[in-house]
């Protein structure tokens, strides 16, 4: 075949090669710690496809090859969390001294790890408006190494113009990296948009079962040599074990992530006509501030999104959430279950003010019928409203 695949082909197909694995369809799970060379030369130049366990084997390169060519990255690097991907990315291209713009809107552990780490060893940390688009350029100085951004937002969903920051980022010598959780490839090709390095927590949507806590770090060539020198240096891996599980929750991510975003904007828009409810925070809503952007840049959404609900008392909105039967309540998305949780973004503000009309929710719509979610959502409602 020698055209170009569609995706949901190269998901079942990429980062597998059942010849070479005696026609076993799934590559194996290795595996190991020492390997072991033939020669005295071959152990002095390292010459073997694989090097050592902490660097990977057969069963982390499958699942790398995978996700880079989703990416349509260069090449890519499994970690054991999200938040390790990022923190790990980001200290391949800071140094003391150096400056990063990071978006207000940012993931919280990765927030805190700029706050408690990068800021510990001299490296400036600005956060900016994830609106600021073009508008970046006025903020980086001759010692801003990387512009990070998440588009969009985990909590408060604002889109971020890519390509103007990357255009921005480039003109000053910066790199942009991306957080793609939210989008995963299926619906956002951070590169394809000028991004220099592309991060996704794989515990959300490519595990899909939260069962497994896994990141993944795709570069395009110029930034990969300082990326793969940092993630080796800091020695930190992902087991085979939980890799083979990524690799399983890979092949089906096209028709379950289809699904959450077909269940998510149906709860959305029925959300819209809720009299408890304000707004709803989603860009795929045609009257999200941010929907132009994800319509131009986006060929899809997930199941994650957030409703602002009219004042309420936190006793009102325990009243709602403690009864629920299908939303559970818990950190992280991105499984096949349906998630609820109060947040509370204005506390970690600092370039701009988040002051909501009342309680901010954050839901993940789930595999679950949706006509079961709507009525433990009803259901909910009118606790809240009972009890306000």
């Amino acid at each position: 075949m020698s055209k170009k695949k569609h995706t949901d082909t190269t998901i079942v197909t990429t980062g597998r090669d059942p010849h070479n694995n005696h026609g076993v369809i799934n590559p194996p799970v290795y595996h190991a710690s020492t390997i072991l060379y033939p020669t005295v030369e071959a152990l002095y130049a390292r010459d073997a496809d694989v090097t050592y366990g902490r660097r990977g084997t057969p069963t982390t390169f499958a699942f790398q090859d995978a996700v880079a060519e989703l990416e349509g990255g260069y090449r890519s690097l499994v970690t054991p969390s999200g938040l390790s991907a990022c923190s790990i990315a980001l200290l391949a291209h800071l140094k003391a001294g150096d400056h990063v713009l990071v978006t207000d809107s940012v993931y919280g552990p990765t927030r805190a790890f700029c706050d408690i780490v990068l800021k510990r060893y001299a490296i400036h940390v600005e956060y900016y408006d994830p609106t600021i688009g073009a508008g970046i350029a006025g903020l980086l100085r001759p010692e801003t190494t990387v512009v990070f951004a998440e588009a969009p937002g985990s909590q408060t969903f604002e889109m971020q113009d890519i390509p103007a920051l990357a255009k921005a980022a480039h003109d000053a010598g910066a790199l942009l990296i991306v957080d793609n959780t939210w989008a995963s490839p299926l619906f956002c090709q951070p590169f394809e948009l000028g991004a220099d390095i592309s991060i996704q927590a794989a515990t959300k949507y490519i595990v899909g079962h939260s069962d497994v806590m896994m990141g993944t770090i795709t570069t395009n060539e110029k930034a990969w040599r300082a990326t793969i020198k940092n993630h080796g240096a800091i020695g930190i891996t992902a087991g085979p074990d939980d890799i083979y599980l990524a690799l399983r929750g890979l092949r089906t991510l096209s028709v379950r992530l289809n699904k959450h975003m077909e269940t998510g904007l149906l709860l959305a828009k029925w959300l819209q006509d809720r009299p408890e409810v304000s707004r709803v925070l989603h860009p795929a809503l045609s009257t999200d501030p941010g929907h132009e952007i994800w319509k131009r840049d986006f060929s899809g959404a997930s199941g994650l999104f957030s409703i602002v609900l009219n004042p309420a008392s936190d006793a009102a909105v325990a009243a709602m959430l403690d009864d629920m039967e299908l939303f559970g309540m818990g950190y992280s998305w991105g499984g096949y279950e349906s998630l609820i949780i109060p947040a509370a973004p204005a506390e970690n503000r600092t370039a701009t003010t988040w002051a909501p009309e009342g309680p901010l929710l954050r839901l993940h719509a789930g595999l679950e019928d949706p006509n079961d979610l709507i009525a433990d959502l009803d259901a909910g409602l009118n606790r809240l409203r009972a009890s306000a």
